[in-house]
């Protein structure tokens, strides 16, 4: 590294195109698919007690080229109680990100672990104000360690490998 008037400048700095340093970013986010259900409104406004939530989180990714992959983070939410279902809330996130110069070891965790954990919070907005455009209080959904169950899920699928006897498929 060198230093020009108080500015470090690296070396190593290639132009447009020729950098083969790794690269991420988020290019865009929207929403695929937005799904609210009120069912039983008005009614279910005055139903006594709490409801139970179920919520489920599904990541899928797809590559669109080369150096760019949608990550899609669907999310469901359902609360019901024993008189039915109060709302049912069904997200489907979009988000591009482009990888350049990006193993296979590096893109498959950032993709199923980091990438849902930095998309999270703009998906739990949109569930929370289609929770609240329904009528009914915001439902801020818990933070989720993506990272965690990446790992995890990981662990199982390999645990999962070596069990089965080898020539099975």
């Amino acid at each position: 590294m060198a230093e020009e008037e108080g500015i470090i400048v690296s070396e190593n700095v290639k132009a447009n195109g020729e950098d083969t340093a790794p690269a991420v970013g988020m290019l865009s986010q929207y929403i695929k698919d937005l799904s609210v259900e009120n069912p039983q409104a008005p009614h279910s406004f005055q139903w006594e007690g709490t409801p139970q939530i179920d919520v489920q989180v599904n990541i899928q990714v797809n590559a669109v080229t080369e150096e760019v992959h949608e990550v899609a983070l669907k999310i469901a939410v359902k609360a019901e109680s024993d008189n039915g279902v109060h709302f049912s809330v069904e997200l489907d996130y979009g988000t591009l990100f482009g990888l350049r110069n990006v193993s296979d070891d590096q893109a498959h965790p950032f993709l199923f672990g980091e990438a849902p954990r930095l998309m999270f919070p703009f998906a739990r907005r949109v569930v929370a104000d289609a929770v609240r455009d329904a009528g009914y209080p915001p439902l801020v959904l818990e933070p989720i360690d993506f990272n965690a169950l990446y790992v995890q899920q990981i662990a199982q699928a390999q645990a999962l490998a070596e069990e089965q006897p080898a020539g099975e498929a």
